[in-house]
């Protein structure tokens, strides 16, 4: 039997690496893990809401970016690619749109997928805890009208909204309404029949 010795990548090496590879990778504490594609259903989900959070954020000083923009997570020594997530620049300071990844994210969304729902609960939900920006990491079932906000709460911690069925979901981080039937226009999906605005 042969015994490999494991040695993990630096972030530096990663970064190298990401900026050549056709592939996609999510990097936790030395390793580096392989991005799937997301489906047709995942997809429409994602520009339902990133087109909404678009409109909703122009002229103002906050940006929406879709799933080629890297989060990192320095507490984690992590670097992911969440769906969406949203900046916000502070008075007279410039996006730099030629940047790869942001560490400042106000707001983190994620379409639930069954290859990445365990993860996106457990690991993501812990890490993204930790950014000091963040406000809001919100999850997106496709199966059922059903959206799950986890929410700061000042220094107190934070709370989980859950919405479903006809609701309309509101987003504190960036203070927007909008119904769930948005959400899951051209999606047919079935009505959630539990929980409703858990905290």
């Amino acid at each position: 039997m042969d015994t490999i010795e494991y040695e993990p990548i630096s972030e530096e090496e990663y970064q190298r690496l990401e900026a050549r590879s056709p592939v996609r990778h999510e990097y936790v504490n030395g390793e580096m893990f392989a991005m799937t594609g997301g489906s047709l259903r995942h997809n429409t989900i994602a520009l339902n809401v990133v087109t909404r959070l678009r409109n909703h954020l122009r002229e103002t000083p906050c940006h929406v970016f879709m799933n080629d923009v890297r989060l990192r997570v320095e507490k984690t020594h992590a670097y992911y690619y969440p769906d969406l997530l949203v900046t916000c620049s502070r008075s007279g300071e410039q996006l730099d749109l030629n940047a790869m990844q942001v560490d400042d994210a106000v707001l983190v969304i994620e379409v639930l997928s069954t290859s990445t729902e365990a993860t996106d609960r457990r690991e993501k939900l812990i890490a993204y805890r930790t950014l000091g920006n963040l406000s809001e990491y919100v999850l997106i079932s496709q199966e059922e009208r059903r959206v799950e906000i986890h929410r700061r709460r000042g220094d107190i911690g934070w709370e989980r909204i859950e919405y479903s069925g006809l609701e309309t979901v509101h987003l504190a981080s960036i203070d927007l309404d909008f119904a769930l039937s948005d959400i899951y226009e051209g999606v047919p999906v079935e009505v959630a029949t539990r929980g409703q605005n858990q905290r």
